[in-house]
């Protein structure tokens, strides 16, 4: 029974002697942004904001992403591994403001079809060269455009950001004939990585924003075009 019982003691002393060397490799590291309300997520729980004491356990990893709204996002990965390199102890966040905002409006244009009636004292011809002109004071390359049917549409303008990627283009098409009344769509779209190719779109998705250089397309057609 006494053999027993010290059995039974030294386990439970290992287990503490075990632990405590387990707790005493563990390390902390500070994690401090530019931004004293930018959410600190660890592990994808919001636990903190500005400064965080974020705990690495022994022989772990753990996944740091730091957000906020109108900069670029921001993530790390520590990890404690007995033969490899420790984390810092302090990590500073010196974040930048998302470029692609900066350089874009949010706007309810994007990827709606706006009616515009063409002026009736212009002929089809003269319509269509308007069209035309308005289109290409926004866009190098018209990938297809037939007058007879009234339709148009633009190549994809793409822009490259730090972490997304733009695209742009615009389609005209006839909404019907008398009164001449066109269809006028600004197809904006984002990839939210950078330097996504142009010709993937599984990976573009309608954005609610369009390029500042875009944003009077719109009001164009229908001050040059509509009737006055």
């Amino acid at each position: 029974m006494k053999k027993m019982v010290l059995i039974s003691k030294l386990i439970i002393l290992i287990s503490i002697i075990s632990l405590s060397d387990i707790n005493a490799q563990t390390v902390y590291v500070t994690v401090s942004t530019s931004e004293a309300d930018a959410k600190i997520f660890v592990d994808g729980q919001n636990l903190g904001t500005g400064t965080l004491k974020v705990k690495v356990p022994y022989k772990g990893c753990v996944n740091v992403k730091i957000e906020k709204v109108g900069f670029l996002k921001y993530e790390q990965t520590y990890c404690n591994q007995p033969n490899g390199t420790k984390p810092p102890k302090t990590q500073y966040f010196d974040m930048k403001k998302d470029d692609a905002l900066e350089a874009s409006i949010k706007t309810d244009q994007a990827n709606i079809d706006f009616a515009v009636e063409v002026n009736k004292n212009l002929s089809k011809d003269d319509s269509w060269k308007l069209i035309t002109q308005i289109v290409t004071d926004y866009f190098d390359a018209i990938e297809v455009s037939d007058k007879e049917t009234s339709y148009l549409r633009t190549a994809w303008g793409i822009q490259s950001f730090a972490q997304n990627t733009i695209r742009t283009r615009l389609i005209i098409k006839l909404s019907k004939s008398d009164p001449f009344t066109i269809k006028v769509k600004l197809v904006s779209e984002f990839s939210g990585t950078n330097s996504t190719s142009v010709k993937s779109d599984e990976l573009f998705h309608e954005w609610d924003r369009v390029l500042r250089k875009y944003q009077n397309v719109i009001n164009d057609f229908s001050s040059r075009l509509g009737n006055k």
